[in-house]
């Protein structure tokens, strides 16, 4: 029993930096008196212990791991506070089964299927508040009734050892007034309307988007204010951090474009001046709940929702350095070859002048294979590698890679449905029907499987 106890308690230093105990594990695992005990266990060996020592900072370039060595994706790596055991992430991935934009059990089934011990995951985009919506049945983390919802989920994945950050958004104008209180028109940075159809409250008709109504300069730092409670209430709930959705032609990336961007007061105008709302969003979330449990999303070469920029790479840069200033944990760029969210196009545009601006972690995701992932890490093109649609339809996903398993196939028309299992948590994993510990039967694992793979091997 007590070497049961152990290892859910060392898979629990791996990903709560708030434990005191955790620095010991994690500033001199190999002389350790807990490595010493460890050696002993049955199902966890010295040789795991040690990996969680050995890994790439984003500082140092280094990478000593040995374990899974010529897998670069299922090295360990130090991200901050955190210690993850493998560099695959958990995309942020609309699944619009929130009903009443409150989360639901269901999803404590879905997050826990992807969660490993020391890996890391991202939520679907949440609501900042009651205008930040532009989809049916999105989560929201602006009420104590959504906070009280979030918390078994985010247990659920911690329970698994799991690192879990929360996405926070506003759509800004890709909404349209029947999601906005009172009917009122969306708002955004201009009063020009998005192209396009938009998905409807009952998730079955599309309507045109609203015309919004640009935000008046002194409405700003009410909007500011949503994103630092919204961090509040994400510590609140449980999440080890926050990540701030800066891409996709949501509100954001409507001041940064230039596209969208047709303001002619201190939010208008040079890249300083369209950048200076985001960057007053980063800056109050990081003063609210700490720079090291910050992360940014940033897709600047894109053109979602009518969102580009004449200048890509220099938004990208701009932005890149920016964030030094903060100090926040990590960034997360989309790559320049995916345009929207159905089309990518091969380009001679690259990350690479943001990821050496850039001083922390280095996030990447943009229809990313298991090989290009490997060939991202092996070239220092970024530190993790975000998988979306596969880590969708494959749970098991690093320990697909880990195998070079074959890949189940995703089902779009699944992606926004309202079933809670249809397309959500009914993909099926390796060797469906074992209990291997990853946590395909929905019930409580104890097990950490990123310190038992030597018991199974």
């Amino acid at each position: 029993m007590m070497s049961f106890c152990f290892v859910c308690y060392v898979c629990l230093l791996i990903h709560s930096p708030r434990r005191e105990i955790r620095p010991l594990l994690i500033a001199d695992p190999v002389h350790s008196s807990i490595e010493k005990f460890a050696s002993s266990l049955p199902f966890c060996t010295l040789a795991r212990i040690r990996t969680m020592g050995s890994v790439r900072n984003s500082h140092s370039g280094e990478n000593t791991g040995d374990d899974d060595g010529n897998i670069p994706l299922l090295t360990p790596y130090r991200m901050g506070q955190f210690q993850l055991s493998h560099r695959i992430v958990l995309a942020p991935l609309t699944r619009c089964r929130s009903y009443g934009h409150v989360p639901q059990p269901h999803a404590a089934l879905y997050y826990s299927q992807r969660a490993t011990c020391g890996g890391f995951l991202i939520t679907e985009a949440t609501g900042v508040s009651d205008t930040a919506q532009g989809f049916p049945h999105t989560p929201g983390i602006w009420t104590n009734e959504q906070v009280e919802a979030w918390k078994p989920i985010v247990k659920a994945v911690h329970d698994k050892g799991a690192i879990f950050f929360v996405q926070i958004w506003h759509t800004g104008r890709v909404s349209h007034t029947a999601y906005q209180p009172g009917g009122h028109p969306p708002f955004s940075s201009t009063n020009k309307k998005v192209n396009g159809k938009c998905l409807m409250p009952s998730g079955t008709e599309y309507s045109d988007y609203s015309q919004p109504r640009a935000l008046k300069t002194e409405e700003i730092p009410h909007v500011v204010d949503d994103f630092r409670l919204a961090a509040r209430n994400a510590i609140a709930a449980g999440f080890d951090g926050v990540e701030i959705h800066g891409a996709h032609g949501y509100l954001l990336d409507q001041f940064m474009k230039d596209e969208v961007n047709d303001r002619t007061d201190q939010y208008g105008g040079s890249l300083e001046n369209r950048c200076r709302f985001p960057l007053e969003v980063v800056e109050a979330v990081a003063a609210e709940i700490g720079p090291e449990r910050v992360g940014v999303r940033l897709s600047p070469f894109g053109s979602h929702s009518d969102s580009s920029d004449s200048n890509p790479e220099a938004l990208g840069v701009y932005m890149a350095n920016a964030l030094n200033k903060y100090n926040i944990l990590y960034a997360h760029y989309i790559e320049p070859r995916v345009k929207t969210n159905t089309t990518t196009s091969e380009t001679n545009e690259s990350l690479a002048s943001a990821r050496n601006a850039f001083k922390g972690t280095f996030l990447v995701a943009g229809a990313h294979t298991r090989q290009s992932g490997i060939q991202v890490i092996e070239s220092g093109g970024a530190d993790l590698v975000v998988y979306g649609r596969l880590f969708l339809a494959n749970p098991d996903l690093p320990k697909r890679f880990r195998l070079n398993a074959p890949l189940n196939k995703y089902v779009r028309e699944t992606f926004y449905t309202q079933d809670p299992v249809k397309g959500y948590t009914d993909y099926p994993f390796l060797d469906e029907g074992k209990d291997d510990g990853a946590g395909e039967k929905g019930g409580k694992h104890v097990r950490c499987p990123f310190l038992e793979e030597d018991e199974q091997a």
